[in-house]
């Protein structure tokens, strides 16, 4: 069966394959091809639950970016491991005689990026009819007449089966995410984990884009009623999904997006959300996609007779994951795309239990943060990690981030400068204590502050100057009970949470020593300071 194949084919990409080639199937195409192959089953309600082996995570140690003249002076390389072009040929070469070897491959041809102007073309090769269909979800799908046309600027290829040789390749482990961004290829092999497809795109957006004066950001957004549109920094499991998908408010997406001069455009045409325990009342947008047919569920359990599903199992993987195309959420835009930010709200889940719920940031408090990009690696989001783990991730994303970044934070610093955006820090880590002590801040409150911030009405309540941070944070708001507002307060010991503020202080200075050089006197003086 060959489905819409555009002129432009594999030949032309001097790739020979004998496999039957299956061309931009549909949803429906898809989940028939990989139910066929035995790579999912259905759940009663309609989704294809799928499992990914050991890889359930991200494989951040394995991810390589070929170094040459074009990067050279381009790559941030104190973040980013280097491949040379030697292994890359080979690597390549082998990865082409393993698609010579396969008797079937899915391709699918997609935009990354919703606003034309900005978009890149991408070329998606499989193995796996559910990886197709993943990636098919999560980017933007060309109608018919653009995928008549289509030639591809840049080609991934994804082989779980194959295994790279540390030898010839130069790779840490048999798990390789290779990226040529001179000859515009994303090779991903030995692992099963879908969601290296859609951080790939990911990153060849974060190169491409700065160029153009545009600034790419690991966030989610949407647009209250009024037209106004926030942005939602923050790493996975911080809340930038569950935030964005407020009912009151319209979903532009939930994980990348542009911001332009005119827009706030989504990269993607799709969600990829937590599924681990996740709640009908909290989350019922959510909730909802895990009963629909064209959803992916990463690693859920499922039961084998009734094929009910058991959200809250993790005996497969705590990062459980579910994919599904952006129209499932009832208000989400049409076009994928809003007007640019009024709020900026930076997410971060406080390991320590030390910042309020929400502080309200100046430029300069906003700029420091951004860089700092302080949060908890949440368990289960990249392998090896098994409990939340403080960590820093400058610019909300470290690991997507190509370029330096001061190249990200001095576009974020003209872009608040120029529409006068409010800037806010909201942690949805824990209160009461630190991990282990405390527990996990209630949605709800989170909920009440943030529509407070994003309406206005919260600038009209009474501050207070943090001591050890130095941001406004509110004294009382409507709805929300005053004492978590005061997080020293939540302790049962006063003392140490002033010794636990210390340590964290001390942790944000030692951090942000390798970006003073490139920042002004107004964002080092944003600094926190040991009351």
């Amino acid at each position: 069966m060959v489905n819409r194949v555009p002129s432009h084919g594999l030949d032309d990409q001097g790739i020979s394959t004998p496999a039957s080639l299956y061309w931009n199937l549909n949803t429906a195409q898809l989940v028939e091809q990989a139910l066929v192959r035995e790579e999912g089953v259905l759940a009663k309600d309609g989704p294809l639950v799928v499992k990914t082996g050991k890889h359930t995570g991200r494989s951040a140690q394995d991810k390589f970016i070929v170094r040459d003249g074009e990067t050279e002076g381009t790559i941030w390389w104190d973040n980013n491991k280097s491949m040379s072009s030697a292994q890359f040929d080979a690597l390549r070469e082998d990865f082409l005689a393993e698609l010579g070897s396969k008797d079937s491959l899915f391709v699918a041809d997609l935009y990354g990026g919703s606003q034309p102007e900005h978009r890149v073309r991408v070329r998606v090769i499989n193995e796996l009819a559910w990886h197709n269909l993943f990636i098919r979800t999560l980017l933007v799908r060309p109608d018919a007449h653009e995928l008549e046309g289509f030639a591809p600027e840049f080609t991934i290829i994804d082989l779980p089966s194959f295994r790279a040789d540390p030898a010839r390749h130069g790779t840490r482990s048999e798990t390789v995410i290779a990226v040529n961004l001179s000859e515009r290829m994303i090779l991903i092999g030995g692992t099963a984990y879908a969601g290296e497809m859609k951080k790939s795109v990911f990153g060849i957006l974060n190169y491409m884009l700065p160029a153009k004066g545009v600034m790419p950001m690991h966030c989610s957004a949407n647009i209250g009623p009024n037209g106004d549109t926030a942005v939602f920094f923050g790493l996975s499991g911080t809340g930038k999904t569950t935030l964005s998908a407020d009912a009151s408010r319209t979903l532009i997406g939930d994980d990348e997006h542009g911001w332009s001069d005119t827009a706030v455009f989504n990269f993607e045409g799709g969600c990829y959300a937590k599924m681990i325990r996740l709640s009908e009342d909290a989350e019922p947008e959510i909730y909802a996609t895990t009963r629909r047919f064209g959803t992916v569920l990463e690693n859920v359990v499922i039961d084998p007779e009734t094929r009910a599903l058991d959200l809250d199992d993790n005996s497969l993987a705590e990062n459980t994951r579910g994919a599904y195309p952006i129209e499932f959420i009832p208000n989400a835009s049409a076009d994928n795309m809003g007007p640019v930010p009024k709020n900026i709200v930076m997410l971060t889940a406080d390991a320590f239990g030390v910042l309020p719920p929400i502080a309200r940031l100046t430029p300069d408090q906003a700029m420091y943060h951004f860089l700092s990009g302080y949060t908890a690696k949440v368990a289960g989001t990249e392998i090896g990690v098994t409990e939340p783990e403080a960590t820093f991730s400058t610019c909300f994303g470290a690991p997507f981030m190509p370029r330096h970044p001061s190249v990200y934070g001095n576009l974020l610093k003209e872009r608040i400068a120029k529409g006068g955006v409010s800037c806010w820090l909201v942690n949805t880590g824990w209160t009461g204590g630190k991990y282990g002590v405390g527990k996990r801040m209630p949605i709800k409150a989170t909920r009440a502050l943030l529509n407070a911030a994003l309406d206005g009405s919260l600038n009209a309540v009474e501050f207070r100057k943090d001591p050890y941070f130095g941001f406004d944070v509110p004294v009382s708001v409507p709805g929300v009970d005053s004492a978590i507002l005061d997080p020293r307060g939540t302790w049962a010991d006063g003392q140490d949470y002033d010794a636990t503020a210390r340590k964290l202080v001390g942790l944000f200075i030692a951090n942000f020593a390798k970006f003073e050089t490139h920042v002004d006197q107004g964002v080092k003086e944003a600094a926190p300071h040991a009351a």
